[in-house]
């Protein structure tokens, strides 16, 4: 098979301790006004504010809207909006988790081409450059400071809904460690445990068929060569600091692994995509309204299983990168002990073992089938073919906590 690559980055990617310093001389250098995005709880950290007094030292006007909520609902956005545009914002920064960052991407989109977040639902809908965005994480899990689409909630939708274009990733994003030292245990679980289900679903996503114009017809163009470099890097650092830095915040070397291998499994899903452990999420986190993070850890070993006639190998590779002893087993094995030590590695932290336990109802499943089969973009990407049938063993095994009926090999094995 040729090698084939895609990566979808920022013009600016700056990683390490202190680096939130670096903050003032890149606004300056692309924008005047700057609309900072961020929430309440930010706001009272003496970082955020010494980051905004850098700012203005530099020149820079500053605006801050810490409207930002979990879930980040349409009123919200539109919130921001309006204070952008009385301000003349001409740079939007982003300060915060997943919802901040994706907060300040669609701000910024909408204040630079208009209309309504749902004008853009779906790939490729931004019709050009939206204002430049500067992306700083305080959380080790989503890596949308890296990647281009933004998830948001619709009162008229059931379930999350995403806007992914290239043009949604940001002009810098600047990872300092140092600002999720403050990060209590069970954000710290969710959201590493998010990232490394993105690497995992991005390392394990389909190998599309090539055509010469396959990165214009898909954002997320499934798995290529580039992403599964991203994707290891990201499994080896996540897997060895995700518990270290739940057992203890102030681990230093395990928050900077942590958010090195975030960062990572956002630039390998920024061009491969997620899969179907995503695709489950949205319906029962509409459902129960718990984090993301958590919904797609439940999800993710009972996806594995499911898919591991179509990616053993890969799986095999994945317990490499992890740090298991693999030398002399068959890839079978390996395999086995992969998904058994995600499983493992997920429950030390507290990660529920079942959809159940997130209050997902039986009576829901099949509304959570249907709604998860509407995530196109997802549903495309998984390795084993996804249709009601399958879809429903898969939702029926992560509700009753039962991996063994999932594994099914393609029938030209």
């Amino acid at each position: 098979m040729s090698m084939f690559g895609v990566s979808r980055t920022p013009r600016n990617l700056v990683f390490g301790e202190g680096q939130r310093d670096a903050l003032p001389g890149y606004i300056a250098k692309v924008g005047s006004k700057a609309l900072v995005v961020t929430d309440a709880r930010m706001t009272m950290d003496t970082n955020f504010k010494a980051m905004i007094d850098g700012v203005s030292a530099a020149g820079v006007k500053t605006c801050v809207f810490d409207g930002t909520i979990a879930e980040l609902p349409l009123d919200c956005i539109a919130k921001g909006v309006t204070l952008g545009q009385a301000f003349g914002a001409d740079v939007v920064v982003g300060i915060g988790g997943g919802s901040c960052l994706d907060a300040a991407k669609v701000i910024g989109l909408l204040l630079a081409h208009g209309g309504r977040a749902a004008d853009y639902y779906g790939e490729f809908k931004v019709p050009g450059p939206v204002l430049p965005l500067l992306l700083m994480p305080t959380t080790s899990g989503t890596g949308s400071e890296v990647t281009p689409v933004a998830v948001i909630t619709d009162p008229e939708r059931a379930v999350k809904v995403g806007i992914a274009s290239p043009h949604l990733i940001c002009h810098t994003a600047i990872c300092d460690p140092e600002l999720t030292y403050s990060c209590p245990p069970g954000l710290t679980a969710v959201s590493g445990a998010d990232a490394l289900t993105h690497a995992i679903e991005a390392f394990t996503t389909v190998r599309r068929q090539l055509i010469g114009a396959i990165v214009h017809e898909h954002v997320f163009v499934g798995k290529n060569v580039l992403s599964d470099a991203y994707a290891l890097l990201a499994i080896s650092n996540i897997a060895r600091s995700l518990k270290p830095a739940y057992d203890n915040g102030s681990d230093k070397e395990a928050r900077a692994r942590l958010m090195f291998g975030a960062t990572a499994a956002g630039l390998a899903f920024g061009s491969a995509g997620t899969a179907a452990a995503h695709a489950v999420q949205y319906p029962i986190g509409a459902l129960t309204h718990t984090p993301h993070g958590a919904g797609v850890a439940v999800m993710m070993p009972y996806v594995m299983e499911f898919n591991r006639g179509f990616c053993e190998q890969e799986l095999f590779q994945i317990g490499g990168a992890m740090g298991l002893d693999l030398n002399g087993k068959s890839v079978s094995e390996g395999a086995s002990e992969t998904i058994a030590a995600v499983a493992d590695l997920f429950s030390s932290i507290g990660i529920s073992q079942t959809i159940a336990d997130l209050g997902v109802a039986e009576t829901d499943l099949p509304l959570v089938v249907d709604q998860a089969l509407g995530s196109t973009r997802l549903v495309k990407n998984n390795p084993r073919p996804l249709d009601h049938d399958s879809m429903t063993k898969l939702v029926a095994a992560s509700f009753a906590g039962d991996r063994s009926q999932l594994n099914e090999k393609p029938k030209d094995h």
